[in-house]
């Protein structure tokens, strides 16, 4: 089983439950492929892991089978979840809608502490493409993907889009070397970032519209030349 991952260095916000922890931990492991697809996962080995306990593991591991990325099977075991390319422009068709309406909202309704965050990550995120560091890239993706569901203080909003970002993470980081431009991705999100740091809806919303176009056409890409199981 994979080391401890290192101390996250991007923004994560007020510092939340062990459940919340547990979570962040485990996404990311299974986000950047440290716990692989089709692996079986053991709460006694996780909880020594990460040195949390084991209810917190379980209950981050719930949340994580809301989201996908791991699969329940009663009496017999959990399983990280397999990858599916196919499906993921069905995932696009919904991130647009809600990512746009994300975006505005937050230009809208972002606190100063929020707006000071957004340029944080903005800068982060460039700095890690800039390094090549792809896992602090995606500490720094997860940042702003929680920031943003927070500043537009929706909370219908907030748990659909949660349904779809670790899975679109996932698919980002198994692809992103063969087809993908982590400088320009990292830019296009600053953008977003200092649209909302800035409080303009409107140029919030087109940035947003700019990012998913890109990452359709990546995944685009990806899809048409890689496996499609």
């Amino acid at each position: 089983m994979p080391s401890k991952p290192a101390n996250n260095k991007a923004p994560t916000g007020k510092t939340g439950s062990l459940t919340d922890k547990a979570y962040l931990e485990l996404e990311e492991l299974i986000v950047t492929l440290r716990l692989q697809p089709g692996e079986v996962l053991s709460e006694t080995a996780l909880s020594a892991q990460l040195d949390i306990g084991r209810t917190p593991i379980r209950e981050a591991l719930q949340r994580l089978s809301r989201e996908g990325l791991v699969v329940i099977l009663p009496r017999k075991g959990i399983l990280v979840s397999e990858i599916n390319p196919g499906k993921q422009l069905l995932v696009l068709e919904v991130r647009r809608q809600l990512e746009r309406l994300l975006a505005r909202a937050g230009a809208v309704r972002r606190t100063e502490e929020e707006r000071e965050v957004f340029l944080e990550i903005a800068a982060g995120m460039e700095r890690a493409a800039s390094d090549n560091d792809d896992i602090e890239f995606m500490r720094y993706d997860s940042a702003f993907n929680n920031l943003l569901a927070s500043a537009a203080k929706n909370e219908y909003a907030n748990r659909a889009i949660g349904l779809m970002n670790g899975l679109s993470r996932r698919f980002w980081y198994v692809h992103y070397k063969e087809t993908a431009d982590m400088p320009l991705c990292a830019r296009l999100h600053a953008e977003v970032a200092r649209c909302i740091a800035e409080g303009d809806p409107d140029a919030a919303s087109e940035a947003s519209d700019r990012l998913v176009d890109y990452v359709e056409t990546f995944t685009r890409a990806t899809v048409n030349t890689g496996p499609t199981g």
